[in-house]
This record gives structure tokens, C-alpha cells and sequence, in this order.
């Protein structure tokens, strides 16, 4: 009984070397035998090339994932991006979010990958959440049920496990797990009418597999163990008719660790109904621990054969699925729907050029870097629109939910940049939560483009270049 097959660490892309500088580590993992990798970053003929020498050297079929939320080109230059589900929720359209599923399946089967961690089953009820807020497709259960039911449909009809996290709601949180463990003290009573609705959806609709919270959840389980650990919540889980694979949340964050090492939280972990250890920086030491809690008796091995078990028959179910076409819209027709809708704030503006860029970027810091804010430039000069001063002044306020910040809206140092420019614009954009608009100082319009994404800075461009009079 290989327990490795039940450990799936990270390879991590670098501009400078790709994903070159991974090599001795995946020597290592693929000698291991480890079930899989999660992926993060790189272009898609350079992860296509990877996957393709992976499942070529590997002893056993492999887990291939990554986090898609956004869809493929969240993490893979040249994929398509898609809006965040909190804006395609804003929609209204069912087709639209089953199309999302779908696209993200299609591309990231395209580059080898078989395993999407999406979608976001939270609920967005928490203004001061700092980590999930766009992730999420709204506020109302039965809304984002919906969404999640359709995202879910969509994706594995296109032929990728899709995975509805993080179990059983991350959306009451006012602390990001990465740094430490929340505890959630919304009653039983609560948690059940709302915050686990979108996850029994995602069960009904067949969803492959689940991913759980580092959070605590007193009302649930009053030990006060995170999710992750709590044979209690992930045995209501199973009670609620779930079979497919339970995955961890990625165990090098705190909210899971807590005084434990990562080997320890693993084995525990697996005990409380985990299958899948996800993101372990040291593979090698976890697989020890758990063999060595396997002799010792702390660990059960009808547990980690039932854990290989679900991951063979994931594993059958992406190999024996036919992929169904992908029908809709463009991306792009999507990104401009959106911006279709109303104005947050006030009414369009009549512009004038040349237009002045204003960025004011709140994502910027932190151990990742933030994708670049030029596509607007970018786009306004491929369209010939002249930039400059003496025209309007456009505002660009770029903010996502990033896990270093631990805060929800705009930092200091922000809102003193929108308090200097914003009084003189002639609009701003917002590429962020909508309520965010209200840390926005009054006067000009607010222009709502929910990401820093390239999908949505191209549409901003383009909208910008159409209230000019100049065709896009």
C-alpha cells in the first residue's frame, strides 16, 4: 500500500527558468510515487510539456490540478480567462456560469491537466472576509447553489473533476487561514440553512470531490479542530451522501499546521477522513509519518485504503467521461456584458482625449507578485486613443482578495492615493469587489471591472475607446 499516493505537492513556474528549476524535486516525488502535483503559473505549451513528461515517467496515472477559479488562464498564459464567479453570478445567467465550467475543463484537459479546484462554494456574507469576497458567486444560498450546481455540471461535462471548496464555508472568516485559524461562530442552525446549501448543490450535481477549510467550527465540532481535522465535520460530510475524494486545503497554511508540523497535521488529517494531502512542502517526511502511524496504530489501514480507493475511481471517472462540447459566448463578450450593467456610481461620462491613466494599486507587495496593470494603457493605444494629460482623468483602482493582506478593503496607503486623485476624474474603474465603491471618495462615477485580470482591463479599454466614439 503506496501512502504516497495519496500526497500531491506543488511545482511552481519561474519566468527565468520555467519550471527547470523543479526537476530534482520531481525526480524525487515521481520516485516517491506520489498521486499527482498541483500547478501554479507558467505558459501552456510549457505546462503542456511538463504534464505530458510527467504522466510519461510516472509509474501510475497522476492527479493533475490546478486552482482554476477564474478559469485556465488564472495560471496559464495563453488559456482563456473568465471573469470571477462573483461577476458571472451578477449575470443572472445559468448558461453562462455552466459555460464558464465547461471552457475552464476544456483548457485545462488541453494541457494535460485533469483536476480543477473550482468552484468557490463560500458565500460572500462577510464584508470583512480579506479572502474571499469576488471568489464567491454571492451572498444568497440558493443563488450560489445554483451556481456552484452549474459551474460543477459544466466542468465535468467537459471532462475535468471539479472541486467545490472549502468545506464547509470559508465566507465568515475575518482571518485568512494561509497566517492563521479562524474559528467561525455562526450557530448550527445557521451553517446549515446557509453557508452549507451551495456544497450539498454541488453534491446533488455529482461533484467529483471537495476541498476542506482550515477553520474551526465550534457549532460543528466543539473541539474546535479546523475542518481539516475533524472527523466530526468531515463525517457530516459523508453522512450528507458524499463519496467522491476529500482533499485538504493546501498544508502549508497555518490555520491547518497550529503547532503541528506539516507530517503530523497529514496524518491526522487522513484520519479524520481526508484522501488527498494537498501541497505538503516536504512529501517525502509526510510519507514517513504516515507509514509510521500506520505501525504504530494511530492510523487506521482501512482509512488509507479507502483513500487510494476514491482517488483510482476519480482517476477512472476522468479517463471514462466523454467530454461534451463547450458551447457559448466569447470571453470577451462576456467581460462586456458585464460592463453593460449600470454604473456603481452615476452615470457614464462624457470623455474627452487624451486620456490620463491614473493606477492605484492595492495589490501590489507580498510573496507573489500581482498581474500587470498596462492592458488598459495597452488596449486604449492599440485602439489609437491618445493618452496624455489635459483630457479626462480615468482612475484605475486595482484590488483582489490576496492572502498576504489580511484585510478585505483598501490599505492606507490607497485610499490616500483616491483621496488625491479621485475628486479630480472624470471616472473611475474599479477592478474589485463592488462594495469596495463605497472607500471610493464622492464625485465622479465608478465603473465596476471586478479583477485586475487581462480579460477585464482589454473590455475596460474597449468600453473607454466606445463612450470616445471610437470603434473597438
Amino acid at each position: 500500500m503506496n501512502v504516497s499516493r495519496l500526497i500531491v505537492p506543488a511545482l511552481r513556474w519561474r519566468d527565468d527558468t520555467g519550471f527547470g528549476h523543479e526537476s530534482a524535486r520531481i525526480d524525487d516525488a515521481l520516485a516517491q510515487g506520489v498521486g499527482g502535483f498541483i500547478l501554479f503559473g507558467g505558459t501552456a505549451d510549457g505546462v503542456r510539456a511538463l504534464t505530458t513528461s510527467l504522466a510519461a515517467r510516472s509509474r501510475i496515472p497522476l492527479l493533475l490540478a490546478a486552482d482554476l477559479e477564474r478559469g485556465a488562464g488564472q495560471q496559464f498564459d495563453g488559456l482563456a480567462q473568465v471573469p470571477p464567479p462573483r461577476a458571472l453570478a451578477a449575470l443572472g445567467r445559468d448558461d453562462i456560469v455552466r459555460w464558464a465550467g465547461a471552457l475552464t475543463a476544456r483548457e485545462a484537459r488541453a494541457v494535460g491537466l485533469n483536476w480543477v479546484f473550482a468552484p468557490v462554494a463560500d458565500l460572500d456574507v462577510l464584508a470583512a472576509n480579506p479572502i474571499v469576497q469576488t471568489r464567491a458567486f454571492g451572498t444568497e444560498p440558493a443563488v450560489v447553489a445554483r451556481c456552484v450546481a452549474e459551474w460543477v455540471r459544466g466542468c465535468q461535462g467537459a471532462g475535468a473533476l471539479a472541486c467545490a471548496k472549502h468545506y464547509p464555508g470559508h465566507g465568515r472568516t475575518t482571518i485568512d487561514s494561509h497566517i492563521a485559524l479562524p474559528s467561525v461562530d455562526a450557530s448550527r442552525d445557521v451553517l446549515e440553512r446557509e453557508d452549507l446549501v451551495p456544497f450539498r448543490a454541488a453534491v446533488e450535481a455529482g461533484v467529483a470531490s471537495c476541498m476542506t477549510a482550515h477553520v474551526a467550527y465550534p457549532a460543528l465540532d466543539p473541539s474546535g479542530l479546523p475542518a481539516t481535522l475533524s472527523p466530526t465535520i468531515l463525517g457530516q460530510l459523508r453522512a450528507g451522501g458524499f463519496d467522491g475524494l476529500i482533499v485538504s486545503d493546501a498544508l502549508i497554511m497555518e490555520g491547518a499546521l497550529g503547532g503541528r508540523t506539516e507530517a503530523e497535521a497529514a496524518v491526522q488529517a487522513l484520519a479524520a477522513g481526508v484522501d488527498v494531502l494537498l501541497y505538503p512542502e516536504h512529501p517525502r517526511a509526510v510519507a514517513e509519518e504516515v507509514e509510521r502511524a500506520l505501525r504504530e496504530g494511530r492510523l487506521a489501514p482501512s482509512r488509507v485504503a479507502e483513500a487510494i480507493a476514491r482517488v483510482e475511481r476519480a482517476l477512472e471517472l476522468v479517463r471514462t467521461v466523454p467530454e461534451s462540447p463547450v458551447r457559448g459566448p466569447s470571453v470577451d463578450e462576456v467581460a462586456a456584458a458585464l460592463l453593460e450593467r449600470p454604473l456603481l456610481r452615476g452615470t457614464a461620462p462624457s470623455l474627452t482625449t487624451p486620456i490620463e491613466l491614473v493606477h492605484v494599486d492595492d495589490d501590489l507587495g507580498g510573496p507573489y507578485p500581482a498581474s500587470p496593470s498596462t492592458a488598459v494603457r495597452e488596449g486604449l493605444q492599440q485602439l489609437g486613443v491618445p493618452l496624455g494629460t489635459g483630457g479626462s482623468k480615468v482612475v484605475l483602482a486595482f484590488a483582489e482578495p490576496r492572502a498576504w493582506k489580511g484585510r478585505s478593503g483598501f490599505g492606507a496607503a490607497t485610499r490616500a492615493l483616491l483621496a488625491e486623485h479621485a475628486p479630480s476624474a472624470a471616472l473611475v474603474v474599479l477592478f474589485g469587489h463592488p462594495r469596495l465603491g463605497e472607500e471610493i471618495p464622492a464625485g465622479p462615477p465608478v465603473l465596476v471591472a471586478w479583477h485586475r485580470q487581462k480579460l477585464m482591463q482589454g473590455a475596460v479599454a474597449r468600453w473607454i475607446a466606445h463612450a470616445l466614439g471610437v470603434r473597438a
